[in-house]
């Protein structure tokens, strides 16, 4: 499968990589990801240093995307909640067996 075409420089979507999910490039780190650590109030210096192999041009190409695809990076976040998961895995056979979604 290829690659979709994503304009921004440090960004991909492969469906080899989680799921398609835009990711910085190289990398397994998704957009979302740099988002929700800004809006936690993480500064790109912060951001920088908990992940070494980033630049700072990566990090705000990450944040140029979301503002370009805010629709699309805010669904993600919102679908990566443990919340969301729970609710959505509802009722599943395996959940009894996972240690992250246990939690009723």
């Amino acid at each position: 499968m290829q690659s979709s075409v994503i304009q921004n420089r440090y960004i991909q979507s492969d469906p080899n990589v989680c799921g398609g999910e835009p990711v910085l490039s190289g990398t397994r780190i998704p957009v979302r990801t740099i988002v929700v650590w800004t809006q936690e109030g993480k500064s790109v210096d912060e951001i920088a240093a908990m992940y070494p192999n980033l630049t700072h041009a990566m990090i705000h190409d990450a944040l140029s995307f979301y503002y370009d695809h805010r629709d699309l990076i805010d669904r993600l976040i919102q679908e990566n909640v443990v919340e969301h998961q729970m609710e959505a895995t509802a009722g599943a056979p395996w959940r009894k067996r996972s240690s992250t979604l246990t939690r009723t």
